[in-house]
């Protein structure tokens, strides 16, 4: 937000100073020209600025948006370089102009084009060529180095998110294969064994009927076993233990950059398969979905009731919970077989949730 802030504030100079020389010229037509001149101008700026700070833009957009400013910078040079008399207009639009250079082109062409800029903003003032030198070069310099190290701070930004969503990926994926492990181990012992026993019972069917069917038998009841083993499995992992859970997830939040704080009752820790589940998934939506700088968990038992509420700062502005998310959605219909319910609010900045089951599950 403050860098968004600062290069809108940097990008203001080039409608606001070059303005003044509308108001010394004593030629309305003039004046008009200059005027299209310095929107003209400030359209093309705020649209480059904008593809700059925007990640999902397209290589194609941004260049389209680095054109129209090239175009704009030439063209306000015939409109506003007369404007003004002795104030000189357009050596303001030229400081805007090196100012954004070196954000985006590269440090050699960055410092000819600046070089250029300069040499046009003296030969278009000539009556203010001090005037017009101190203000490219100071001017321009300073917006350069704002732009530049807000710019860097930006990219900084997008990095750490980037880097955030994609432990949140690792870690999701690291249980997939935790749990595939886990299933694979399980079943591969009982389904060698089943192979090889229903090999035996086709071989002495032929010859040995009975001892064929006890096999057979053999078979059903591995088969069986095997499907209560991998049930169990299923649902010890669906029942993860939620003081571990809290503990992993404590421990990815603030790996990611997030300060996390965990408050639990001083017994025992319910045992409730959907409370783990919103613990996932809100967690999830922190790490993937906001901006957060902290995260607080808190569990408590509440007239026979379990709540769980989860509050982070990572609200972004204008942002709102989203009806139709398809995840908050499925938790509320889940814990709404639990004869429980789901709650979500924001204000000030913080985006809570709220789970609330029977303590009797």
């Amino acid at each position: 937000m403050v860098t968004l802030i600062v290069l809108a504030t940097n990008a203001a100079a080039a409608l606001f100073l070059p303005a003044v020389g509308l108001w010394r010229e004593p030629d309305p037509a003039r004046a008009a020209v200059g005027a299209l001149g310095i929107v003209l101008f400030s359209a093309a700026q705020a649209a480059v600025l904008h593809a700059l700070v925007t990640p999902w833009l397209t290589d194609q957009a941004r260049r389209r948006a680095t054109l129209a400013f090239a175009v704009a910078a030439v063209a306000s040079l015939p409109l506003l370089g007369p404007v003004g008399g002795d104030w000189p207009s357009w050596s303001w639009l030229a400081a805007c102009i090196v100012g954004n250079l070196p954000v985006l082109t590269g440090k050699l062409r960055a410092a000819l084009l600046s070089a250029v800029t300069l040499a046009l903003a003296l030969v278009v003032t000539p009556g203010s060529v001090i005037h017009s030198l101190i203000i490219v070069v100071s001017f321009g310099a300073g917006i350069a180095a704002i732009n530049t190290l807000h710019v860097w701070l930006w990219d900084l930004l997008l990095q750490a998110e980037q880097g955030r969503a994609a432990q949140a990926q690792l870690a999701a994926a690291e249980e997939r294969l935790r749990f595939a492990r886990d299933v694979h181990d399980l079943l591969g012992h009982n389904l060698s064994i089943i192979a090889l026993k229903a090999e035996l019972a086709q071989r002495l069917a032929a010859t040995d009927g009975e001892r064929a069917g006890r096999e057979a038998g053999e078979v059903r009841r591995l088969a069986a076993s095997a499907l209560a083993e991998l049930r169990e499995v299923v649902h010890g992992y669906r029942q993860v233990d939620l003081k571990e859970q809290l503990a992993a997830i404590e421990q990815v939040l603030q790996s990611s950059g997030v300060r996390c704080t965990v408050t639990v009752p001083g017994d025992d820790l319910p045992a409730v398969a959907v409370l783990s589940a919103v613990l996932r998934e809100a967690t999830t939506n922190v790490l993937r979905h906001s901006r957060a700088s902290w995260c607080a968990i808190a569990i408590a038992h509440v007239d026979g009731e379990v709540r769980m509420t989860v509050t982070n700062d990572g609200v972004r502005v204008g942002a709102a919970p989203d009806a139709h998310s398809h995840g908050l959605r499925g938790l509320a219909d889940r814990l709404a077989e639990a004869g429980g319910t789901l709650r979500t609010r924001t204000g000030d900045g913080e985006f809570t949730l709220e789970a609330v089951v029977p303590s009797s599950m």
